[in-house]
């Protein structure tokens, strides 16, 4: 059985959305970070990072994989299964061009966007507007490249899809809208109607308890 430590943030949403697709039963276990529960020494010692999501997959030889950065998840899940990545090629080297730029530049903009605009405890305009800026920019370059694609890396959902989905899910925090992109509004629209994205946004939020 595979095991998701999660939340319901951008990066713990991917997770499940890939398992939805791939149809891979799961445990989805709450960690719930609004509560500091990743700082706890039982979630430390899954990930020394303590950041969600994290992975624990039983059903490997020997001891089971536990496996933490959601890029590396979705690569994984997606070699295991054979599914939303391509074999090789123009086509895989696309999607895997996907991930490297939502690690290095669209999570931490939307990330630090949204920190310096609701999370700092002193105002940091320099900071602000500079990611802000930048979450702007990453939305029109990925705009401009849905004109011509229908998905992130090409004409077929792949991992690329749902790696960028998670903060676009949540790009009220950074406060990103989709004001004048519409290839990328069409985009979003069109994944988060597929029943397996809907299944894992259920879950997840489902994790938040009531208030």
């Amino acid at each position: 059985m595979i095991e998701v430590y999660a939340f319901a943030t951008p990066n713990s949403v991917k997770v499940p959305i890939a398992l939805e697709e791939m149809d891979l039963a799961y445990d989805l276990k709450p960690v719930n970070v609004r509560k500091g529960e990743q700082k706890e020494a039982g979630f430390v010692a899954l990930n020394a990072n303590a950041k969600v999501p994290v992975l624990v997959d039983a059903d490997v030889d020997g001891a089971p994989l536990v496996l933490t950065e959601s890029a590396a998840i979705l690569v994984y899940l997606a070699e295991k299964t054979g599914r939303l990545l391509p074999a090789g090629g123009e086509a895989r080297a696309r999607v895997f061009e996907q991930l490297f730029f939502h690690a290095s530049g669209l999570s931490p903009a939307f990330g630090n966007a949204g920190f310096f605009k609701r999370s700092s405890p002193e105002p940091q305009p320099v900071a602000e507007a500079r990611f802000s800026g930048e979450a702007e920019r990453i939305t029109g370059l990925l705009d401009t490249l849905l004109a011509e694609r229908r998905f992130m890396a090409g004409d077929d959902f792949t991992i690329a899809d749902i790696a960028h989905f998670g903060w676009m899910w949540r790009r009220q925090f950074p406060d990103v809208t989709f004001d004048g992109r519409p290839h990328l509004a069409r985009w979003y629209d069109e994944v988060a109607a597929r029943p397996a994205v809907r299944r894992a946004i259920t879950r997840v939020e489902a994790l938040v308890p009531a208030v």
